[in-house]
């Protein structure tokens, strides 16, 4: 529930201060950068401090060295809640939490079984799950958009360029290697 909380609470406050003025802050995928990246610091550190025994018990008896495994996992997610907070290492980090979410559901149900609060039983993990898979989804299709639409930028002319005089439906007479009105024939 903690993480939810974390998620939401830092995403609607980044939204509010950018209302206020801070423009950068405006977009909705932005805030989610700021609201995963807390959210993943918060469950990365329980990795490692409050939590680990914890966490250590969740991993499914199948899978060897749960330690290990909680280890890995928490260092990826602090490495990976840094890496949203810059717009260019945003994509890769909201890919490699999307991985870690659905990579570690197993765990999720396997805690299940053994939930004590009604928020641990499987139905509200799994719906939990959603939300933060849709928030890193968001960031993840969102920067790859702003990508894509940088290369397209490089490869197109800027407004104010001269055409070329190769562009169809424009004349050839002001080429600047050819005397004047000896146009390709």
């Amino acid at each position: 529930m903690e993480p939810l909380v974390a998620l939401v609470g830092t995403t609607c406050l980044a939204l509010i201060i950018g209302a206020c003025g801070v423009h950068r802050l405006r977009r909705l995928p932005t805030a989610l950068r700021g609201g995963l990246a807390v959210m993943f610091l918060l469950t990365g550190g329980a990795h490692f401090v409050g939590m680990r025994d914890e966490l250590v018990a969740m991993v499914p008896p199948a899978l060897p060295a749960p330690g290990l495994l909680v280890t890995v996992t928490g260092i990826a997610e602090i490495v990976a809640a840094l890496a949203l907070l810059p717009r260019r290492t945003a994509a890769p980090a909201a890919g490699l939490l999307t991985f870690l979410l659905i990579a570690m559901f197993p765990a999720n149900v396997y805690a299940a079984d053994t939930a004590e609060t009604w928020w641990d039983e499987l139905i509200p993990r799994t719906l939990t799950q959603l939300v933060f898979l849709a928030a890193t989804t968001t960031v993840l299709v969102d920067r790859g958009r702003a990508e894509l639409s940088r290369r397209w930028q490089g490869l197109r002319p800027p407004p104010d360029a001269p055409r070329s005089p190769a562009t169809p439906g424009r004349s050839n007479a002001a080429e600047p290697d050819r005397p004047p009105g000896t146009g390709r024939v």
